[in-house]
């Protein structure tokens, strides 16, 4: 199953967030959730190891579902982007054998771990393409001495190249905040890129104004988790996103979504 479409484009529910969280508001019952997005009309499903093993029922031939593979501390450790140890922790064969239609790795650019990260998706990319997996990575740019600012859309646009260059089949990253800045993410990719959500917006609308902007510069959808698990109408923000994202619709016209039960 693929990841994107016939429009080759998705928007797909990113569910990994316990593994580094451990108790997450949203994810306190994973089954309820896949059951409320997947019904809503999500394109896809990103995941760990232990929900596709426990909810595989749920997920596998129901749905495009992307395990990752990778992994660090847990936030008791270390801080997100801020990582000094990172590792593969299951395998292509592991995504294999559970049925999974992709991989999802990391690549974070410019903290101690970013060459280990590359020599993870690399060793990946091979295994996934003798597997026919594809590999998505969520190329990442960390605030570091040469990255004074991880938004700025040179550094992202060279994460998620570092990234292709790797073996990535799609790029997830963080939206630059403007379209301008966000096309030369995507003019400079050559496989297609989608926006990660991070923390939960302020706002709906704001979510949306996003979506449609990133949309606009070229990107292929979003892998968003909190901005839709964490809302208080989670059916409803799959269908506006997805208004977004395959209609073109505007974010006034994708507002009628969420107001809708």
């Amino acid at each position: 199953m693929s990841l994107l479409g016939s429009d080759d484009r998705a928007l797909i529910v990113a569910m990994d967030h316990a593994r580094t969280h451990g108790v997450i508001q949203g994810l306190e019952d994973p089954g309820k959730v896949i059951d409320a997005v997947v019904e809503a009309g999500a394109d896809g499903v990103m995941t760990t190891f232990g929900v596709v093993k426990k909810y595989r029922d749920r997920l596998i031939g129901r749905v495009p579902t992307a395990m990752r593979l990778d992994g660090g501390p847990s936030l008791y450790r270390e801080d997100w982007l801020a990582y000094t140890e990172w590792a593969l922790l299951h395998s292509v064969e592991d995504a294999v054998n559970l049925g999974a239609d992709a991989v999802v790795l990391m690549a974070f650019v410019g903290i101690p771990v970013e060459l280990e990260t590359y020599r993870i998706v690399a060793k990946v990319a091979s295994e996934c393409m003798a597997a026919k997996l594809p590999l998505m990575v969520e190329a990442l740019p960390c605030r570091s001495e040469r990255i004074p600012d991880p938004k700025d859309p040179g550094a992202m646009a060279s994460a998620a190249r570092l990234a292709f260059e790797h073996g990535a089949d799609y790029i997830k990253t963080y939206y630059t905040g403007t379209p301008d800045g966000f096309r030369l993410v995507v003019d400079n990719c050559p496989v297609p890129v989608l926006i990660a959500g991070g923390p939960r917006m302020d706002t709906v609308e704001e979510t949306l104004d996003v979506v449609r902007g990133a949309v606009d510069a070229g990107a292929s959808g979003v892998v968003f988790g909190r901005n839709i698990w964490q809302s208080a109408n989670p059916g409803g923000m799959v269908r506006a996103l997805q208004s977004v994202i395959h209609s073109d619709a505007s974010v006034a016209e994708a507002m009628r979504h969420v107001s809708a039960k």
